[in-house]
């Protein structure tokens, strides 16, 4: 048996699959209604809306499964991540990838399956929508594009529970989304090890920008601040507007990578064209977790939060 190869995006894939904060959560008719035609339309056993998580799928809909998730070791879905197109096994039984299989030598007795990748509204692949039979069947052009279309109305119903995790100005994580990651990323990097880092930024000046300039020339700020942090830190990193004028970022697994994001954003600034860039600063809080100080995400937001007003204090002070 072949198991699926993890995929090189994998740490932003399933940073944007918890995101959505949709895994082990209560069947929804919007998602059924999609496998039930599907199902109808192709005429087969199973149908799934599967969602790939590190060490397992989870299945979001089911039609004619019992079983709400499998070990993504056995899974066909961790194959059809790999590539956007759908991903065809005609025959398992005669294919050496898959013959030997738990899930085709036992229940469900799969024989056919296709599946097309399902996105989250980053447009990474999350999982899939499959077809699975316990007959050999053959699948056209025409098929893999009609399997398209129905993924498509997944993806559609994806980007919807997104939304609410997204904040509107700035288009980065709101404090939902980012609560959401870092309480499924905290405790993945203390399993593995990995190093975890809380910075936590404010704007100085922002209530004299928004007297002076107006709250336009505010949302301007509050947004160019957002595209520049994320210039500024890794595509794994999680960047969130908390509200008002407070954002974070959580850095895990390399050290000291905080210093070098840091004096990074400061030479990005120097190049931001517009009327505010004058009179826009920032402070910053940076924690390590320590799993003997910091319970959760909420410990380490206090701290951080904390260290960034004593940035501000000390700046402040020296301008007094």
């Amino acid at each position: 048996m072949q198991e699926p190869p993890v995929p090189l995006d994998e740490t932003v894939r399933l940073l944007s699959l918890h995101s959505l904060r949709i895994m082990d959560s209560e069947p929804e008719e919007r998602f059924d209604r999609v496998t039930r035609m599907a199902r109808r339309i192709f005429d087969v056993n199973i149908c799934l809306v599967s969602l790939v998580d590190s060490d397992r799928q989870w299945f979001k809909s089911r039609q004619g499964l019992d079983a709400c998730e499998t070990p993504r070791e056995v899974s066909f879905c961790g194959h059809a991540i790999l590539e956007e197109r759908a991903f065809v096994i005609e025959d398992a039984h005669t294919d050496p990838r898959f013959s030997d299989n738990p899930l085709v030598t036992g229940n469900p007795n799969v024989r056919f399956y296709a599946g097309y990748p399902v996105h989250s509204g980053e447009g990474k692949r999350i999982g899939t929508l499959c077809l699975i039979d316990d007959k050999p069947r053959a699948f056209s052009t025409q098929d893999a594009e009609t399997l398209k279309d129905f993924a498509a109305l997944v993806d559609d119903e994806l980007a919807s529970s997104a939304e609410i995790n997204v904040d509107e100005l700035t288009k980065i994580a709101n404090r939902r989304g980012f609560q959401q990651v870092a309480q499924h990323l905290l405790p993945l990097c203390k399993r593995n090890n990995l190093e975890v880092e809380v910075l936590f930024f404010d704007l100085d000046g922002f209530k004299a920008l928004n007297d002076k300039f107006g709250h336009e020339a505010g949302d301007e700020a509050l947004q160019a601040f957002a595209k520049l942090l994320l210039k500024s830190f890794r595509n794994s990193d999680v960047v969130a507007r908390l509200g008002g004028d407070e954002f974070v970022v959580m850095i895990a697994g390399q050290k000291a990578f905080s210093d070098r994001a840091i004096t990074n954003m400061r030479k990005l600034a120097k190049d931001i064209k517009s009327n505010f860039s004058q009179h826009l600063g920032w402070s910053v809080g940076r924690v390590r977790f320590d799993p003997d100080v910091h319970n959760d995400i909420d410990d380490l937001l206090r701290d951080a939060d904390e260290r960034m007003y004593a940035d501000k204090t000390r700046k402040n002070k020296g301008t007094a």
